[in-house]
Formats: structure tokens, sequence, C-alpha cells
């Protein structure tokens, strides 16, 4: 899948607890990114069963169908609390084990103590099939950060810039800068 701008409409993924959205007047924000949790959950499920044919799961297929909705940050977060969850499955790979530990998960306690981010967990699919995607997703993400930005580093303009020779300065202009 080629790197495509996705929809501006895609609501960002909220990265608190509700306590310190309630806290910092930002519950709008926390609900609107929950629902899209949610809705991005299901999704998957339901891209899953939708390209699963003949004992093979078109991944390509699948990302290509959610990423432009929700986008790949959304993705790998939910992605990231499935294999968190499920760290003890045997169907997730080590390598996605691995990456899912790297992805900051912020615990979303209630005062009871358990724990919000259980309803996030993709469990309506095979773990075999969501690990696949978690494969895709990484991949994907690995292809983004590999891909030059559209405005260069400073750093590279220097570098590639030809170094230019400082214009002679006449030998009494030197003594009168003195």
């Amino acid at each position: 899948m080629d790197k495509k701008e996705y929809a501006a409409e895609i609501t960002p993924v909220y990265r608190q607890s509700a306590a310190y959205a309630r806290e910092h007047g930002e519950l709008d924000a926390y609900r609107a990114s929950n629902k899209a949790n949610m809705q991005c959950k299901e999704a998957i499920v339901d891209a899953i069963h939708a390209n699963y044919h003949d004992n093979r799961l078109d991944t390509k297929a699948t990302l290509a169908q959610l990423a432009p909705k929700f986008g790949l940050e959304r993705m790998s977060y939910l992605l990231a609390v499935t294999v968190q969850f499920k760290d003890h499955d045997g169907r997730f790979s080590d390598a996605n084990k691995a990456w899912a530990k790297s992805v900051p998960v912020i615990p979303n306690g209630t005062e009871w103590g358990n724990d919000r981010n259980v309803y996030l967990v993709v469990d309506q699919a095979h773990p075999g099939l969501v690990d696949l995607l978690v494969t895709q997703v990484r991949k994907e993400l690995a292809q983004e950060k590999e891909q030059p930005t559209k405005k260069p580093s400073i750093l590279n303009k220097i570098r590639n810039s030809p170094v230019k020779e400082p214009a002679a300065v006449p030998k009494k202009q030197k003594e009168e800068v003195l």
C-alpha cells in the first residue's frame, strides 16, 4: 500500500486517561476518540472476516480497507492493546509481542481498578489472523518511516550544498578591520 494522506476527518487518538480528560476539560475529545476506537475495533473484525478466503488473509486489502477511514495510528494502538492483553497467547509472534510492548498504552482504570482498555481488544477474530494484520501494519509503519519527508532537513541541505570559498579580502581591509 502506498503512503496516502489519510482523510482529514479522522478523529485523533486521545492518549490520556478519562481522569486526565475530566481534569483538563477534554472529555469531548476523550469520548470522540473512544467512540472511534470502538468503531475501528468492529471494523477490524469485519475487515478480517471479509478478506479471509481459502485459508488466507489478504492483509494488504484489509489494511487498505481500514487505514483511510481510521488511520494507522488508531489501528496500531488497538492492535497493540490487543497483543498486550493477549501476551500469553502463543498465536502472536514474539516480534509482534515485542512491538506491542513498545507502543505506549495509557492504563484506563476506573475507581474500582479494572482497566477499560479491555473493551478495545480485538477478540472477535482469530488471534492468528490478528497477528498477520499486526505484521502488515508494522510493515506499513516501517515503510512510512523510511520514506523521505516532503521537506528535506536543513542538515541534509547543508551536507549537500557545495562549499563556497570565502572571497579574498584585500590586505589593506584586513588591517583596518583589526
